[in-house]
């Protein structure tokens, strides 16, 4: 090698060591964007694919109601699925926050193809359930697989499941910015881990891109009228968020009690959903009408149209509870926006606030109570209905959050900082510890 061959590679490696002692996080955003690219590509695309299978599903089972009366057949398949070949990957997303907190082996890929069948069947047949269950079980699923070839350490692994968590969620609903903070804020409660924030934005950001770009279509809300923020319409939103806190803690306990007492009354596994499908198909055909299955989507664009009735929300939640604790597969969240957004608009007869914005702030709060993540919420308030609601939105989810107490719908979150005096003891304990 010639002289100034040398020189030049010298004066090259000196520059390049310059140039990132000067930019030192140069070599993480690189290193992050492109794993956040991968991530993010991948959950974007798999929601893409779920979200036109779940619409091809519902619209079938709607023009085929007879399906219905399957519905524990259905559930039991998905039982024997789960039951055999599932057993570990059947704790859902509890062992996507858990392996968050405790990263142990890689997450079995089948969970992804299994929580998307299993998923789809559910609507299809007539299940209550929703969709963010699935699509981050998917997005952590996928994401993981590459925490060996990137040769990961512990730390960086949290990281990915993290950012896969933010992409599917905001992926799914379209509401990126939200997503990102609920991958940051969902698996302890209190606290965000900043070290993780450039990836769960990138991956969250770029997973609702993508989902854009496969041209599938989220739903719009709309609130006609919000009121001039004032004392009055303040203290209503406070009173308004007390309920959607009860009404969260009250969903979570319920669902847990619910899901243990078919375990102790049901001891072969595969037979819960089945006991479970035969009540949710005997209750629509009692109430003669699919109102409350499915993701009710529908019903959530009514509440902001109209006021509704107060039963509207119990009996989701009736429905949504006997679906999820027989073990049918889906996420609690789309059901957790149907009851907080028909309570809002049902709480309009007695809180005089309109009913687009007791059912905006009710779709987000009941959420926010339900999983921890009131800064989640309240962003995702505002990308789905705008600015303009943010304080009524805020108010609501942070009142929810207060009174839920150590509830969740995730038995493995805990608890990185209490909410008040009354929990401080309780830190870096699971929920699972107080259900």
């Amino acid at each position: 090698m010639s002289k100034n061959k040398r020189t030049f590679g010298k004066k090259a490696v000196f520059h390049t060591h310059f140039f990132f002692r000067k930019f030192p996080a140069l070599p993480y955003i690189l290193k992050w964007l492109l794993i956040s690219s991968i991530i993010g590509i991948l959950a974007g695309t798999a929601s893409a694919g779920f979200l036109q299978s779940l619409e091809w599903a519902t619209n079938f089972r709607e023009n085929h109601l007879w399906m219905i009366a399957l519905l524990p057949v259905a559930g039991f398949l998905i039982g024997l699925l789960y039951y055999y070949f599932g057993k570990d990957v059947e704790a859902g997303n509890n062992l996507l926050i858990d392996s968050i907190h405790n990263p142990k082996e890689t997450i079995p890929f089948k969970m992804a193809p299994f929580v998307y069948l299993g998923t789809v069947v559910t609507h299809l047949f007539g299940g209550s359930a929703g969709r963010e269950g699935t699509a981050l079980q998917m997005s952590a699923a996928i994401a993981d697989q590459f925490s060996k070839p990137f040769k990961l350490d512990r730390n960086e692994r949290q990281t990915v499941l993290i950012a896969a968590i933010a992409a599917g969620f905001g992926s799914v609903f379209g509401t990126p910015l939200a997503g990102a903070i609920f991958g940051l804020e969902v698996f302890l409660i209190g606290k965000i881990r900043y070290n993780a924030i450039f990836p769960a934005f990138a991956s969250a950001i770029l997973a609702d891109w993508t989902t854009n770009l496969w041209n599938v279509k989220h739903t719009h809300y709309h609130i006609d009228f919000i009121p001039k923020l004032e004392f009055l319409p303040i203290l209503y939103s406070i009173l308004a968020g007390i309920a959607f806190g009860i009404c969260a803690a009250g969903f979570s306990k319920v669902i847990h009690w619910a899901g243990s007492f078919l375990k102790s009354g049901i001891q072969y596994p595969p037979l819960r959903p089945v006991a479970g499908g035969i009540i949710v198909a005997l209750a629509v055909v009692a109430l003669g009408t699919t109102r409350y299955i499915g993701l009710g989507v529908p019903v959530i664009v009514e509440s902001f149209e109209k006021q509704l009735p107060l039963y509207d929300f119990a009996l989701k939640m009736i429905f949504t509870i006997v679906t999820l604790a027989a073990g049918f597969k889906g996420g609690e969240v789309t059901p957790l926006f149907f009851i907080g957004a028909t309570l809002g608009s049902a709480l309009s007869l007695f809180i005089p606030l309109p009913f687009g914005l007791l059912a905006g702030m009710g779709f987000v709060a009941v959420f926010a109570g339900a999983t921890n993540t009131p800064l989640a919420c309240i962003l995702m308030g505002i990308e789905l209905f705008g600015a303009e609601c943010g304080v009524y939105v805020a108010i609501a989810c942070i009142v929810s959050y207060l009174l839920s107490g150590n509830n969740s719908i995730y038995s493995k979150q805990k608890i990185g900082a209490a909410k008040n005096r009354r929990f401080e003891s309780r830190q870096d304990q699971s929920i699972s510890d107080f259900l």
